[in-house]
């Protein structure tokens, strides 16, 4: 039965698998009366552990069963195909008592353990999911909803965990490890990977992927989520349309990235945007897009490729829109330039609190970069680029709020100059602990891109829009 295999697109080395002690596999899984998910019985608990335990135990047989590297080589159809049949005869053999159900279930896993990513793949299937964080092989957490929760997911071990971690990221050709233990990437759909490794990460390797949504969001899904006003995003939507320098600022998860991809929309089909990214994760959907990613260093410390790199070679690809993913070092010297030298239109994200605080945060970052520079021209160089902040931000609740548009007008004194045009305010809460607000103008007329919305035809559709936010 466990002869040479001929059937399938490849002949896989088969042996006939030797018998494990199931303690082998039972002392790593068997977790803690502690990590027993709240509201699960124990009777419940000693079945998953079972369960666990009888997966380590074919999981093992089966390594020593197949050879793994023939299996790169076959369509992925036909390799699970292949992992299947020889699955189902290891149960056979050892008369392993599983329902249909349990049986079909751990094929399935053990399938995705070998070709995919083990147990994240029915996480990474769900479009409710915004974040996946697993702290270790025993602790999975997700994001729904705005509210973080523990699933009862776990890895077979750490090994299991690190070795999904570096399928990951050599798909887009970085690695990690004891000497590279830090890693950004993504997946093949674009959403964002960020790995650290042991000996840094103390209890395990810590793997967080921020998803992305299938159905690419828009402007109009942000008023339906109350984001925004239908009033707010229209001025948004002129915003991005009449090329005002963007500088979008907000914390992590709180919808920067959705944002800028939803005024990159507005954009015109015929410029030509480049893009620059840590990894590569904006969904544009202009015909002419140009998009680059940085690279780390290889396995002798060369070849690394930084943002700033990028935006400095940007300028000679004859661009029409810069469009930084996130700005976080000396790049944001080289946007600026950008933004100030004829590129209208750019855009960018960093890392604020406010409007306020993200200018100043550009100040710093460009101090960072080594340019000795007063601070008065560093100000001026910004208040010569930037036209408009957009702040976003998580609030407690979980919900995300566009709370700011913010014009950036210019110097007096030392001081820059800002005004905003539209705010949230927060009226309170309800009975189920949701925050009630509402976006207010603040009753500006004419804002200070007024000029270069009529340059586009777009003042009327302006005023109109203002109009509404003030009645609003």
């Amino acid at each position: 039965m466990f002869g040479k295999r001929t059937s399938g697109n490849a002949a896989l080395k088969v042996e006939t698998p030797k018998p494990k002690p199931a303690e082998a596999a039972s002392n790593e899984l068997t977790p803690p009366k502690s990590d027993i998910p709240q509201g699960t019985s124990r009777k419940a608990a000693e079945t998953s552990d079972a369960y666990y335990e009888t997966k380590a135990t074919i999981f093992n047989a089966l390594f020593e069963t197949i050879d793994v590297s023939a299996l790169a080589g076959m369509q992925p159809d036909a390799a699970r195909a292949e992992i299947r049949t020889i699955v189902d005869e290891i149960i056979a053999i050892r008369n392993v008592r599983l329902s249909v159900v349990e049986q079909s279930k751990l094929i399935t896993e053990i399938c995705d353990d070998i070709l995919g990513y083990g147990p994240l793949e029915p996480l990474l299937m769900r479009d409710d999911i915004a974040d996946i964080m697993v702290n270790g092989h025993k602790h999975v957490f997700i994001e729904t909803n705005g509210k973080m929760e523990k699933t009862n997911i776990r890895f077979r071990d750490n090994q299991q965990l690190m070795n999904i971690c570096q399928r990951i990221v050599s798909q887009v050709g970085r690695r990690v490890d004891e000497s590279s233990p830090i890693c950004d990437a993504r997946l093949l759909d674009g959403s964002r990977v960020n790995v650290i490794a042991p000996p840094l990460a103390i209890d395990g390797p810590t793997l967080t992927i921020r998803k992305f949504k299938k159905d690419k969001l828009t402007l109009e899904d942000l008023v339906n989520f109350g984001s925004i006003s239908p009033a707010g995003a229209k001025v948004l939507s002129i915003i991005g349309a009449c090329q005002c320098n963007v500088v979008i600022s907000g914390g992590t998860g709180s919808g920067k990235t959705t944002l800028l991809n939803c005024l990159t929309a507005f954009i015109h089909p015929d410029e030509r945007i480049i893009t620059c990214e840590d990894a590569a994760e904006l969904q544009l959907q202009q015909p002419h897009v140009v998009r680059l990613e940085t690279r780390p260093p290889n396995l002798e410390g060369k070849g690394k490729i930084t943002m700033a790199d990028l935006v400095k070679n940007c300028l000679r690809m004859r661009p029409e829109r810069i469009i930084v993913g996130e700005v976080r070092g000396p790049e944001a010297f080289d946007l600026l330039q950008a933004m100030n030298t004829g590129h209208d239109g750019s855009m960018g994200t960093l890392h604020a609190n406010s409007p306020r605080e993200g200018l100043s945060r550009l100040e710093s970052m460009i101090t960072m970069g080594g340019f000795s520079l007063p601070m008065r021209t560093i100000r001026e160089m910004i208040v010569g680029s930037v036209d408009v902040v957009v702040q976003a931000t998580r609030l407690r609740d979980g919900s995300r709020r566009i709370t700011h548009i913010t014009e950036v007008l210019g110097m007096e004194g030392d001081v820059i100059v800002t005004q905003d045009l539209l705010l949230y305010e927060m009226d309170g809460e309800d009975a189920s602990g949701k925050i009630i607000g509402q976006h207010k103008s603040t009753g500006i007329a004419r804002p200070a891109f007024w000029d270069r919305a009529r340059y586009f035809n777009l003042e009327k559709d302006l005023a109109m829009a203002l109009d509404e936010a003030g009645e609003g």
